[in-house]
């Protein structure tokens, strides 16, 4: 069943783009909380759009938590299949300025279940380039 509201590929880009330079440059300013949280919301979105389903959960707190790709149903406690992450983290990732595996090297990223890093090959979900 698909998602009731789907997200606009037009306002997740321009969602990403606002908090774009900060992620090239983690040395400026954070961005406004309100910016930060739709370009981390309308991405872990548009993940769940992309890759439907209840196996894996995306939480990337304080913002969003999304279920996604197919396979067993969770439906209660914890997951079996969690990724989770910081706002900055998770916006790397979805912008392809980061790689899962090595997020998840570096101790930037939670991932436990076996298919945890499934959701690799969905992302980058809209892609930034890392000069400009």
């Amino acid at each position: 069943m698909p998602p009731k509201n789907r997200v606009d590929p037009a306002q997740l880009r321009s969602a990403v783009l606002a908090v774009a330079d900060w992620l090239r440059d983690e040395t400026l300013p954070t961005p406004p909380r309100t910016e930060l949280a739709a370009a981390v919301r309308l991405s872990a979105r548009a993940l769940a759009q992309d890759a439907p389903g209840n196996a894996v959960e995306v939480r990337v707190p304080p913002f969003v938590a999304v279920q996604c790709l197919e396979g067993v149903r969770h439906t209660r406690g914890t997951p079996p299949n969690v990724v989770e992450t910081s706002p900055r983290q998770w916006l790397l990732l979805a912008t392809g300025l980061a790689e899962l595996s090595e997020a998840i090297a570096n101790h930037q990223v939670s991932a436990s279940g076996h298919r945890a890093a499934d959701i690799a090959a969905y992302l980058p979900i809209v892609r930034v380039t890392p000069g400009g």
